[in-house]
């Protein structure tokens, strides 16, 4: 299917949502989702784990957040954890993945992500999957006498037998690590979850499993998903996303991790979206239960936070912000 087709016919969005935080975030994304893209031709999903031996109490959505949920249109749908659960919570973006339609193009969201603008205006190809490149260099951790980024990351491509050079960005210096194809797993799409849902859990628990040498002393809690989403991408014939993509984790979307971070560096119109969307009293009722939303947001501590930091002169490191919000006392998640 070309990206034209996916187009004309609509694509679904997909996200996951769960007990407690997740919950939440789940209604501020549906809440900015609908108020950007009234008339999405698609179908809105949220994911939904349900309970098992892999949680050690009930991952289900709240009746209250499931019914401001079902108001936005989101369609709830259920999956099983078989291999991550609460050990590894993001794995529910991989397993997730089979619970939507098969052969009908999709955009993964995670959670904690804003809409700041339509849609239509992103230039999917689907036969060509991407990935956020809104991250920093997280893995892997290089040890002094261990292998450097291109054996370890070359160790992962022979492993699944894939083309380690074409992967390559060689506008970036050897051994730099932005030369190497690595995402954050905030957004990704392609033309069949169940497809790229199949090989993507095939990659992460061989990954898990049964890891090369190579990765021996590297750290796979919580980087699995974003150690395995490049090579699943490069093994469908995707890559680093072009400029017809530029809108996410820009004009379009806003993935704010935290809302202490949110009001600290993201923009003056995503600030303005969030409170005009869960600013009706139905939704306040419910969101205000949940504490970083209640201060933050509705009691307006955001602005104290915002105050701290020139969104033109930001630290180059998160963790810098996220110690100065803590200094204040402002800290919660």
């Amino acid at each position: 299917m070309s990206g034209n087709a996916a187009g004309e016919r609509g694509f679904n969005v997909f996200c996951i949502g769960q007990a407690g935080r997740l919950g939440y975030e789940a209604v501020v994304f549906a809440a900015t989702f609908r108020a950007a893209n009234p008339d999405f031709p698609g179908r809105l999903f949220v994911g939904e784990p349900q309970p098992g031996p892999l949680w050690t109490g009930d991952p289900r959505i709240d009746a209250p957040l499931r019914a401001l949920l079902e108001g936005f249109g989101a369609e709830i749908v259920p999956f099983e954890s078989r291999h991550f659960g609460e050990r590894y919570p993001y794995g529910n973006k991989i397993e997730g993945l089979a619970a939507l339609p098969e052969g009908e193009p999709f955009v993964f969201f995670d959670t904690d992500t804003l809409f700041t603008g339509p849609l239509s205006g992103v230039g999917f190809d689907f036969d060509r999957p991407a990935a956020s490149m809104r991250r920093e260099g997280t893995w892997p951790v290089l040890e002094l006498y261990g292998p450097g980024y291109g054996a370890t990351w070359k160790s992962l491509y022979d492993k699944f037998g894939l083309d380690y050079e074409s992967s390559l960005d060689r506008s970036k210096p050897d051994e730099y690590w932005e030369r190497y194809l690595y995402f954050n797993a905030g957004w990704f799409f392609y033309r069949c979850p169940r497809a790229f849902g199949e090989r993507f859990l095939e990659y992460a628990l061989a990954i898990r499993d049964d890891a090369p040498a190579e990765l021996v002393c590297q750290s796979l809690d919580p980087w699995l998903d974003q150690v395995a989403l490049p090579l699943v991408i490069h093994s469908f014939g995707g890559g680093r996303p072009g400029p017809k993509l530029a809108g996410l984790d820009g004009a379009v979307t806003c993935h704010y991790r935290l809302f202490p971070l949110l009001y600290a560096r993201e923009s003056d119109r995503a600030v303005e979206i969030l409170e005009t969307a869960i600013a009706p009293n139905p939704i306040k009722k419910v969101l205000k239960e949940y504490l970083p939303l209640k201060k933050i947001v509705y009691q307006r501590k955001g602005h104290a936070i915002r105050e701290m930091f020139d969104r033109t002169d930001l630290p180059k490191r998160e963790q810098a912000i996220r110690n100065t919000i803590k200094r204040a006392g402002l800290w919660m998640r």
